[in-house]
């Protein structure tokens, strides 16, 4: 596997943007972890094309340094239960537990190639208490075993926020909270996702935007918290949630 000499430097930039920024004091361990885990996404991508972003500068900000940006709306000390629902290459779950090694990670993947990926990752690193699960959202969400059962629920790039909420919603116990990471379209997508939140027992709590080094647009996380259990009939069968979005009119 290539490895730098030292940390490389796209790693110390984020380093100290991890600190500026999100007040995220980073180890020499976790630093080598985060070297690591760039080095076989690189490794993997020229073979399965995981991710479109492939430059090591733009891996440390574009997945890493954003992915830890969920930590703004988590507050501190960042324990608890959390579930990454259509994880991809483990964002933003991986980088959220490297960070915070406390957190106790589900990563919710429907691709094979992209649960390996995280699987290899998870061995490779040696990080503890993190459940890899090869299913779409909507059949976990009614395993009983991680129905209502976390604290925190995240997903980035997955769906659009009423479709999003859908499959967030259920693992979530009453008193916690969901984290959606969008783009520009983060506010219209809040206003949007109202009546489905209304349906599932969640409210938005804020919109906090985030901007990122050398990337132009506002991005924002979607925080949401869960006041009342997920009536039972959701998440609806695969593929429901993006045809007929809940609170829309079709």
């Amino acid at each position: 596997m290539p490895h730098h000499e030292g940390l490389a430097e796209e790693l110390a930039e984020f380093e100290a943007e991890a600190r500026g920024r999100l007040n995220i004091n980073l180890t020499r361990r976790q630093l080598q972890a985060f070297e690591a885990y760039e080095s076989l996404l690189i490794e993997w991508n020229s073979r399965f094309n995981l991710t479109a972003i492939t430059n090591p500068k733009d891996i440390a900000i574009k997945h890493f340094l954003d992915s830890l940006t969920c930590i703004l709306a988590m507050g501190s000390p960042t324990t608890g239960r959390m579930i990454d629902v259509g994880s991809g290459a483990g964002f933003p779950g991986l980088p959220i537990k490297i960070a915070c090694p406390q957190i106790r990670l589900t990563l919710v993947e429907s691709t094979g190639k992209k649960i390996d990926f995280c699987r290899m990752v998870v061995e490779y690193l040696g990080l503890k208490e993190v459940e890899v699960i090869h299913a779409r959202g909507e059949e976990v969400g009614h395993w009983e075993a991680h129905r209502e059962a976390y604290d925190w629920a995240v997903a980035r790039a997955v769906a659009t926020l009423p479709v999003l909420v859908e499959y967030l919603f259920p693992f979530i116990r009453v008193g916690g909270v969901a984290i959606a990471q969008k783009g520009e379209t983060g506010p219209a997508e809040a206003h949007a996702a109202e009546a489905a939140l209304h349906i599932l027992g969640g409210r938005i709590r804020q919109l906090i935007p985030v901007q990122l080094p050398r990337v132009a647009e506002t991005r924002y996380l979607l925080v949401m918290s869960k006041e009342a259990a997920t009536p039972e009939d959701y998440p609806r069968r695969p593929g429901i949630p993006s045809k007929k979005p809940l609170g829309s009119a079709n």
